[in-house]
């Protein structure tokens, strides 16, 4: 029981690695002020529902979302990952129609993701929770795990390694 518990883990992990890899690499040119509003941003039911219907009208338009894959455009604040995703009137126009900018939709992402790598780091034997991170957000986001990791499956297709693209 227990090597099948390690097992999964190593799975669900992989694949939560693999998911959303992506948006880590991209976190990863965040300016501190822009690293502070996620880590400040609290999750909640409302942004949630928010998203969870941007998701769903972003999906089918992934493949017009502007993509730097080769990695020769860095990306460097919120605004300018939001103002690439405005550049896709369709984009826009999906995420207007559920009350979001690209902006909100871009911190909601990111937050989740710092949730789910936050939760995923406390299950590990001797976890404890990175600094800055809301204690609040990693219970959400395990209370809707589940849905959140749909929602990511939809937004991986719009990854640059997906070979479905």
């Amino acid at each position: 029981m227990f090597n099948r518990f390690k097992a999964m883990l190593a799975v669900t992990a992989v694949f939560a690695l693999a998911l959303l890899a992506p948006m880590a690499a991209e976190a990863q040119h965040l300016a501190d002020r822009d690293a502070k509003e996620v880590s400040d941003y609290v999750l909640t039911e409302a942004a949630l529902a928010k998203y969870t219907k941007a998701v769903h009208r972003l999906q089918p338009l992934m493949e017009q979302l502007p993509q730097d894959c080769e990695g020769d455009e860095h990306t460097k604040s919120l605004n300018d990952m939001a103002a690439r995703m405005d550049k896709v009137s369709d984009v826009k126009s999906a995420l207007k129609a559920v009350g979001m900018t690209s902006r909100e939709y871009l911190v909601v992402s990111f937050s989740v993701f710092q949730s789910g790598m936050a939760a995923w780091a406390l299950d590990q034997p001797g976890g404890t929770l990175p600094p800055g991170m809301k204690p609040a957000n990693v219970n959400f986001y395990r209370a809707h795990k589940a849905e959140l990791e749909k929602l990511g499956e939809l937004a991986k297709q719009a990854d640059c390694d997906n070979s479905n693209r």
